[in-house]
């Protein structure tokens, strides 16, 4: 049995990639709730000597105000993906007046990443030597019927995206998912969905987590995407 609930295809194109695409040095968790609390995140940081150069191994990003994203892969890959998605996030918004979908985002992510091995019709500059290798964990906010809906998706390096309740990407992801299979429920609050992920990272990581090696995010119907304090971190840290 699987560790998420409810997972579904949506869309997408399956083909087999020898690539990797979870690096040892992070772990990486949503979950969704149907409280206030819409996505969350939690990362570890990579630690870099030179702390002028560590706004480069980000791997908690907005998207819009409304969509956040958790990497798991190169980071030049994902940046070049994620840039690739605000623009048709902004380009969505000017022509229509409205938010993306979080769907039509992820969407727009993985057709970028199925054009690896299509023909460009002879335009080189849009050509692709390989695919793109990175894993993407897409969330946010979405109004469905006049009510807004929490939505989470994966994405992998062959241009395939999935639809989860809690998912966990990165280097100790099995022991992460058997520790959300057994305990998520679609019923808990934002600070339970905190514990819970602070609590399953803490158990696969080799070292204490801290406030210097985790990075939390969440996207809430009041504060839509925001990126936790060091001192936010440090409390919920405390509290387990």
């Amino acid at each position: 049995m699987i560790a998420v609930l409810q997972p579904f295809l949506q869309k997408g194109v399956y083909f087999k990639l020898n690539m990797q695409s979870k690096p040892s040095s992070l772990d990486l968790q949503l979950l969704e709730s149907k409280q206030l609390m819409v996505l969350f995140l939690l990362s570890r940081k990579e630690l870099h000597l030179l702390s002028l150069y560590q706004h480069l191994s980000k791997k908690i990003m907005e998207i819009d105000t409304h969509i956040g994203c958790a990497m798991s892969g190169l980071n030049a890959d994902a940046r070049t993906m994620i840039d690739h998605a605000r623009l048709e996030a902004q380009s969505h918004r000017f022509t229509y007046n409205e938010p993306q979908p979080v769907e039509a985002c992820t969407q727009a992510i993985c057709d970028l990443a199925l054009r690896f091995g299509e023909d460009r019709k002879g335009r080189r500059e849009d050509a692709m030597s390989r695919p793109f290798g990175v894993s993407l964990l897409i969330g946010g906010l979405d109004v469905k019927n006049g009510v807004k809906q929490p939505y989470l998706w994966h994405t992998d390096p062959s241009g395939t995206y999935l639809r989860y309740d809690a998912k966990a990407i990165g280097a100790g992801s099995e022991g992460a998912q058997t520790a959300l299979q057994e305990a998520y429920n679609k019923s808990m609050t934002l600070k339970e969905a905190e514990k819970l992920a602070l609590s399953t990272l803490k158990q696969v990581m080799e070292e204490k987590i801290s406030s210097t090696n985790v990075e939390i995010a969440s996207v809430t119907q009041d504060r839509l995407f925001r990126i936790y304090s060091v001192q936010e971190t440090q409390e919920i840290i405390d509290s387990l």
